[in-house]
């Protein structure tokens, strides 16, 4: 088992946003990789130490909505404008980014991006496919009517596309993506990121 403990001698934990979505899987993934985390369902749960955030795919509108009502989004906006390292999928891109192509509400906005919801309509409203992403190579990519990235800020680095649409990019310490890697059986995407987190947490010494 992947264990970045014993690999680079930095212990963390991630904290994963549970108000609604595909948390639990994400979950799991932490637990193969031998990662501590806690879930996030409440404003009390922000006076909690993590090194890292993750925002699960599920409905952007539903969760972007509950973070406000239960008084948890400028805390988190604030964390990730100052280096919190994020890992966002799906739903989660859509709560950074800048701009939305397709909707006037704005979440986060902390990566400069726009991004189009729902963007492959009914007939690819899911699909399964293989592609390179930066840094990590050929990786399995599932999409559940996901967004895509229509035009990204020259900071941000394009890490995949598909059909030519950018569907994975990193900016600073935020990580974000159009599919669901926490559905596939790789692991790498997961590693990734907490490799991100243990440089973060090598820096601060």
């Amino acid at each position: 088992m992947y264990n970045v403990h014993e690999e680079e001698g930095v212990s963390m934990t991630i904290a994963i946003l549970a108000v609604q979505g595909a948390f639990a899987e994400h979950e799991k993934k932490l637990d193969e990789l031998g990662i501590s985390w806690f879930e996030l369902r409440k404003k009390e749960d922000l006076d909690r130490h993590y090194d890292g955030l993750i925002l699960p795919g599920g409905e952007s509108t539903v969760q972007g909505k509950l973070l406000k009502e239960l008084g948890m989004f400028d805390r988190l906006k604030t964390q990730i404008e100052k280096g919190l390292p994020v890992f966002a999928t799906c739903a989660g891109l859509i709560l950074l980014a800048a701009e939305l192509g397709n909707d006037d509400r704005r979440w986060f906005q902390t990566l400069p991006v726009t991004v189009k919801r729902n963007a492959y309509g009914r007939q690819l409203g899911s699909f399964h496919t293989e592609a390179e992403f930066e840094e990590i190579g050929e990786i399995p990519m599932t999409f559940i009517r996901a967004p895509y990235i229509e035009t990204a800020s020259p900071e941000v680095k394009v890490m995949a596309k598909v059909d030519d649409r950018i569907v994975g990019v990193r900016y600073k310490q935020q990580l974000a993506i159009s599919f669901h890697p926490e559905l596939d059986d790789d692991h790498r995407l997961h590693q990734y990121f907490v490799q991100m987190v243990s440089s973060s947490l090598n820096k601060e010494k």
